[in-house]
């Protein structure tokens, strides 16, 4: 905040709940370009396992580690260079740039980059384009820039049964034996053969559990978390009724919550992507692949307020990882490749 204060930005810290954020801008005209990213981290897992200290940051080989280097911190930084550099060669650029910070991209995301998008529709302030920093590269930085999200929908299910002995069957009932036929029904299931742009809708479990650890007790509930990644060929109406009769037709006494993470979203080839595209083949000499795969991001937040959006930043090989890392020529050159961004939209 105080860097980019000194570039000429009126910065708003936007504070909703135990989560910080904060809105940047430069410049009252349109376009806007809009840089996005997150400074909170996943958790360090087994520090024993660290070779040195995860928030201690250390350079070793020309690697950067830490928790957080790679995602994305580093995109961060590389992101806030890259400004400084293009406004001190261009103090009178055109349009405008804007910056959307958020600490709650690895957790709920509830009151980050959603509720700043809800405050900015709210005041009626439009992004034109926005580049998020996510690590979308995967073998070498700027091969692949995530070009849309395929949508996330979770779901809390309770299967119903009747504790009982297990010598006694016909005085009880099951639930294992009662969902695993939906269960297998809904692993098989061809969702959909996605689209040109997007991978198929999947279904995962993520968590399972029943039974009261005893060997001769058959339990009363079993309860499941699952995951639906889903495409635009889908829709949130739609996958829930698909997974609500498939219970109900295998005979499934069940209590069922869903949860919406993100609806899917795409960045048709444009200015944007063109622009973008070309920034990293003057840096790599090879442009670009363009993606929809991985997981969630605040992009999904972003997209709905009109704004065209693509997702460039560092190598994702080490994320949520022990020993996390990033080339520190890597983001040198994701310095280089913002900085062309901005050029190419702005001066």
């Amino acid at each position: 905040m105080e860097r980019l204060a000194a570039a000429g930005f009126a910065v708003e810290r936007l504070s909703f709940g135990n989560v910080e954020n904060f809105w940047a801008r430069r410049g009252v005209k349109a376009p806007v370009l809009c840089f996005a990213g997150h400074t909170d981290v996943v958790p360090t897992g087994p520090l024993e396992e660290w070779r040195s200290d995860p928030f201690a940051p250390e350079i070793r080989d020309g690697l950067l580690y830490g928790r957080g280097a790679a995602d994305m911190k580093s995109g961060l930084a590389a992101m806030i260079t890259a400004t400084e550099e293009f406004v001190a060669a261009h103090p009178r650029h055109s349009g405008s740039i804007a910056f959307l910070i958020t600490s709650d991209e690895e957790g709920p995301s509830v009151d980050g980059t959603k509720r700043v998008a809800e405050v900015l529709r709210a005041r009626g302030e439009r992004l034109d384009w926005c580049v998020v920093g996510e690590p979308s590269s995967e073998a070498s930085v700027g091969d692949t820039i995530k070009v849309g999200r395929r949508g996330s929908l979770s779901g809390r299910l309770t299967v119903h049964g009747v504790q009982g002995h297990v010598a006694y069957p016909q005085l009880a009932e099951n639930p294992v034996h009662a969902f695993a036929p939906a269960l297998a029904e809904l692993t098989r299931r061809e969702w959909d053969r996605g689209s040109e742009h997007f991978q198929p809708t999947t279904f995962q479990i993520s968590n399972l559990s029943a039974g009261t650890g005893a060997p001769n007790v058959i339990p009363g509930e079993l309860k499941a978390r699952f995951n639906l990644r889903y495409s635009p060929a889908q829709t949130l109406e739609k996958l829930e009724a698909t997974v609500e009769e498939i219970l109900r037709r295998h005979g499934v006494r069940y209590t069922l919550e869903w949860f919406v993470s993100g609806e899917p979203f795409h960045t048709a080839p444009g200015r944007l992507s063109d622009a973008v595209a070309e920034a990293v083949a003057q840096v790599t000499g090879t442009r670009p692949r363009l993606s929809t795969g991985g997981g969630t991001s605040d992009g999904r937040f972003i997209a709905p307020l009109g704004a065209q959006v693509v997702e460039l930043g560092a190598v994702n090989a080490s994320i949520h990882k022990v020993n996390e890392c990033v080339r520190v020529s890597d983001i040198d050159a994701l310095h280089r490749m913002y900085v062309n961004v901005l050029r190419s939209l702005l001066a």
